[in-house]
């Protein structure tokens, strides 16, 4: 199994990461990666970058050295009631403010203990996590296996599946990341091959060495027999084409670039 996408990496601009976009660039192109996205914390967070960070990602290249790089974003879950974390009044699923959505390829919604206290109230987490599924703005559910917000696998999974969001399975909760996840990301990939749909294997690299390393999710999926048809970030085409099906013209960009990959028969 090789995944040629990583969809979950974090600058200098997060500022508990260590590594530049440059750095990224370099590493992705000698780890054989065609693709990767820059997905620093939305505002919400307590070291997130100002909004402006976000708009102004296109000034970076989206092709270096042959490796193409997507502009995302964590976005935070937000609480029932966010009081005054928020930076934008009236956001009540994730911190994305309207006018930024136009900026971005895509957007992980993720819970994070300085936004969304943790807490054992299942059906809490769940129609939380179901909220930032449903508002449209998210196309990536990240980290859900994180064992201090537990959650309805099976109607967290279903309701992604309705509404085309893809379920991460992140190789940082197999290591030092989220101590214990490892038994609820193995449910959920059970869960999502049970119900016929899709993940996407992801470093949550915050220091540009680990960019593309997802071995660990290789391991286990390989454990548990599930198949990497489900895996979206297998190839760069089939990355872009499921963005392309939330209305994100970063394909028509790329295209060049990705007819190069078919020559090669990499998608």
């Amino acid at each position: 199994m090789k995944i040629f996408v990583d969809t979950h990496a974090h600058t200098v601009a997060s500022t508990h990461a260590y590594s530049t976009v440059h750095d990224y660039f370099q590493q992705a192109k000698l780890k054989g990666l065609h693709m990767f996205g820059i997905t620093d914390h939305a505002p919400a967070m307590p070291d997130a970058p100002h909004f402006w960070h976000f708009g102004n990602m296109k000034v970076i290249p989206r092709i270096v050295n042959g490796v193409a790089m997507l502009r995302g974003i964590e976005a935070n879950i937000l609480p029932e009631n966010p009081g005054t974390i928020c930076c934008h009044s009236g956001l009540r699923d994730l911190d994305i403010p309207p006018n930024l959505e136009p900026f971005l390829d895509y957007a992980i919604a993720s819970f994070h203990e300085a936004v969304f206290p943790p807490s054992d109230d299942v059906q809490r987490n769940t129609q939380a996590m179901i909220r930032a599924i449903v508002s449209g703005k998210c196309q990536i559910v990240g980290h859900p296996g994180n064992p201090r917000y537990p959650i309805d696998c099976e109607e967290v999974v279903r309701a992604a599946k309705d509404n085309n969001v893809l379920i991460e399975i992140n190789n940082s909760s197999f290591q030092m990341s989220r101590v214990g996840s490892e038994p609820f990301c193995l449910r959920l990939m059970e869960t999502v091959d049970r119900l016929d749909w899709k993940v996407v294997f992801a470093s949550d690299s915050h220091i540009a060495t680990t960019i593309g390393d997802v071995s660990h999710c290789i391991e286990k999926a390989e454990s548990i027999g599930f198949p990497i048809e489900r895996v979206v970030t297998a190839t760069a085409g089939g990355f872009l084409r499921f963005l392309a099906e939330h209305d994100k013209d970063v394909s028509v960009e790329l295209a060049d670039w990705l007819d190069y990959l078919e020559t090669r028969k990499y998608v």
